[in-house]
């Protein structure tokens, strides 16, 4: 069974990589971001999960949550 993970969009030396967090390998490397996005996006809405976009200097510029949001909160 696997974990369900947050998706991260991060630089590599290939292009872009798609990585669950913690995990030392990538899901998958692409050449554009674009492409590296749209596929972090979807494990993120698989999983309900967040997805992180990183920039090209490794920091966060975005974050999207697909999990269950209870915001506004109930009450």
């Amino acid at each position: 069974m696997t974990k369900n993970r947050n998706q991260h969009v991060v630089p590599h030396s290939e292009g872009w990589a798609v990585k669950g967090a913690g995990s030392e390998r990538a899901t998958k490397v692409v050449e554009t971001q674009r492409e590296a996005i749209g596929i972090a996006r979807g494990i993120a809405q698989k999983q309900e999960t967040e997805m992180f976009i990183h920039g090209e200097n490794g920091r966060i510029r975005e974050r999207n949550s697909y999990g269950k949001d209870h915001y506004p909160p109930k009450g």
